[in-house]
């Protein structure tokens, strides 16, 4: 697991959380929601992308075909 991909996760979680704060602070509630659920299938993407590669080498590992 590369540090690159911690801190690309954790540079989303502030980008969405300044600007989540901002939309709320200008009254716009349902806007700053939908920003935070990009921001979450963002970060599931790049997971499930992670889980799937550690799966692909446990199979390579064990030559499971």
């Amino acid at each position: 697991m590369n540090v690159e991909v911690i801190f690309k996760i954790a540079a989303i979680g502030l980008l969405v959380a300044i600007i989540t704060q901002v939309l709320k602070k200008t009254d716009r509630d349902d806007i700053a929601t939908m920003v935070s659920i990009a921001g979450l299938i963002i970060v599931l993407t790049i997971v499930i992308g992670m889980i799937s590669d550690l799966f692909e080498s446990i199979k390579n590992m064990f030559y499971l075909y």
